[in-house]
């Protein structure tokens, strides 16, 4: 079992930043990606950004050369570092820790709110 527990976000104006946080705990030895969501309201949730292990990273193209994904000093924790935020960022920002292609564990989320 994985506990993912996020924190920052909040409101920001547009072209602004924000950072969101996400710790895991728990089997944190079996996490091979870690990554970070979104779900805006009446829409699926996306992916905004992974990281492996390997430190290897994945962005969706909507956040690209804006949103920043990265490990914290211990392995088990992951930010975004989110700049020139756009209102289309709003949303709940979603941790998200993979330990197989079947098995992920999920954060309860952070509201991300941005506006024009």
């Amino acid at each position: 079992q994985v506990q993912l527990v996020e924190s920052g976000g909040g409101l920001a104006q547009a072209g602004g930043s924000l950072r969101v946080f996400c710790a895991a705990s728990g089997s944190i030895f079996s996490i091979n990606v870690m990554g970070w969501y979104r779900q805006a309201p009446g829409k699926t949730r996306e992916l905004v950004a992974v990281i492996t292990t390997g430190g290897s990273t994945n962005y969706a193209d909507s956040v690209k050369g804006r949103f920043t994904i990265s490990r914290g000093n211990a392995k088990n924790t992951v930010y975004l570092q989110m700049n020139s935020l756009k209102p289309e960022d709003t949303a709940v920002y979603y941790c998200n820790a993979q330990i197989t292609s079947r098995t992920s564990y999920w954060g309860k989320g952070t509201l991300v709110t941005v506006s024009s």
